[in-house]
């Protein structure tokens, strides 16, 4: 029986010999870049056509359509990861983390913004000091409910 684990491993490795990008993938899909990687490393489920086009791009067994369309368990470790790239992460939560919270109450009301009604743009913007990351996200806000 074929895991995530197992499908994630099979399109790294296609990844790897073919010289592929996450983007190609992605538009291969019809889907978000963001989503589609996420997808393919076990956090997402894709729905079954998004899912046997990947497969067919990647020339992966048809088996690995069935476990990309599965619903995942989203678990990650719960202690601060050290490689830099996904700390920095931490590192800005942990720094901007409250100010994000204040302002998000004060321009919308009590609420949270949602991770699931959610969208994700990575970009590389030229800058005369070096490249940057720009990160877009958009997510629907969610009022907390009274009763």
């Amino acid at each position: 029986m074929m895991t995530k684990s197992d499908v994630t491993a099979m399109i790294r490795a296609k990844k790897r010999e073919s010289g592929i990008t996450w983007a190609a993938i992605a538009e291969a899909t019809g889907l978000g870049e963001v989503f589609v990687t996420s997808a393919c490393l076990g956090m997402n489920s894709l729905s079954p056509e998004p899912a046997g086009k990947l497969v067919d791009f990647l020339g992966l067994p048809a088996e690995a359509a069935i476990v990309l369309a599965e619903y995942p368990t989203k678990t990650f470790a719960q202690t601060v990861p050290t490689d830099p790239c996904i700390y920095r992460w931490y590192e800005i939560t942990g720094v901007f983390g409250e100010a994000f919270k204040e302002l998000v109450q004060e321009k919308f009301g009590d609420g949270i913004m949602s991770a699931i009604d959610f969208d994700m743009e990575i970009n590389r913007i030229t800058h005369e000091k070096g490249d940057r990351v720009e990160v877009v996200m958009s997510g629907k806000f969610l009022p907390y409910k009274s009763w």
